[in-house]
């Protein structure tokens, strides 16, 4: 009985260990690509990267602002939703996990949502494409709002949820480019054609990933409601072994 569950307790670390490496993985490579872009976009060349591709639009002024607005405030969003699934932060900073909420919701709602709306509707790829990235930008404003009115009015466990959402969102910041290079050096489709698959594969996984999560968390909280004295054991031995901690603890 013992051992089998000390396999239990085991079996959720070691899986939490592999899920924070692989996130940590793809968000590094992903944060490359985006320093990369930013880097790249920082001398302000018309003939540089992306701009490239834009030739039609670069003349715009407001496309423009928009564009530079993106890129540049992207990585703040990045970087301050990541620190939002941070237990140690929640627990031990709460004013640091507010304080970085404040910036992801700001950065997203009030500059990235009017950007991404005029870049949405001047995107490369025609109506497909266009469809795809509006439906991006509102449902990114409409998660992130939901969590920010969530949050206000207590409920944690929604707020949560539709951060999820949010971040998912965010996450295509990362994905769309990666997407892009498999599907360069992976097909021979024309340029306009990649732009387009690559506007709906850089969200809607990460969407209905996001969803999953939300489905799977759900059900394991069913079930523990279901069968409490289950819960009531392993917050037995939970305090026991507190105890022992405390006890040994002691001088």
């Amino acid at each position: 009985m013992a051992n089998r569950l000390s396999a239990s307790r085991l079996q959720p670390s070691v899986s939490t260990i592999l899920k924070t490496f692989a996130a940590f993985f793809v968000l590094n490579v992903g944060t490359f690509l985006m320093v990369q872009l930013v880097v790249t976009c920082s001398s302000f060349d018309d003939q540089a990267g992306f701009l490239k591709e834009k030739q039609a639009y670069i003349h715009l002024p407001v496309w423009k602002t928009a564009f530079y607005v993106h890129v540049f405030t992207s990585i703040l969003a990045l970087m301050a939703g990541f620190t939002q699934f941070s237990a140690r932060i929640l627990a031990h900073h709460r004013w640091l996990h507010r304080l970085f909420g404040r910036v992801y919701a700001i950065v997203i709602l009030l500059i990235n949502f009017p950007a991404g709306l005029v870049m949405a509707v001047c995107a490369n790829g025609g109506t497909t494409s266009r469809a795809a990235f509006l439906i991006l930008d509102l449902l990114w404003f409409g998660f992130t709002l939901k969590a920010v009115l969530e949050a206000r009015r207590g409920r944690i466990s929604e707020h949560r949820d539709y951060m999820l959402r949010s971040y998912a969102l965010t996450l295509s910041a990362l994905t769309l480019r990666t997407w892009k290079i498999i599907l360069t050096n992976t097909t021979d489709l024309p340029p306009e054609t990649i732009y387009m698959i690559d506007a709906w594969l850089g969200f809607v996984p990460n969407w209905l990933c996001a969803e999953w999560i939300i489905a799977s968390r759900r059900r394991r909280a069913s079930t523990s409601k279901k069968h409490p004295e289950d819960r009531h054991h392993s917050n037995k031995e939970s305090d026991e072994a507190d105890d022992k901690t405390q006890n040994a603890s002691c001088p």
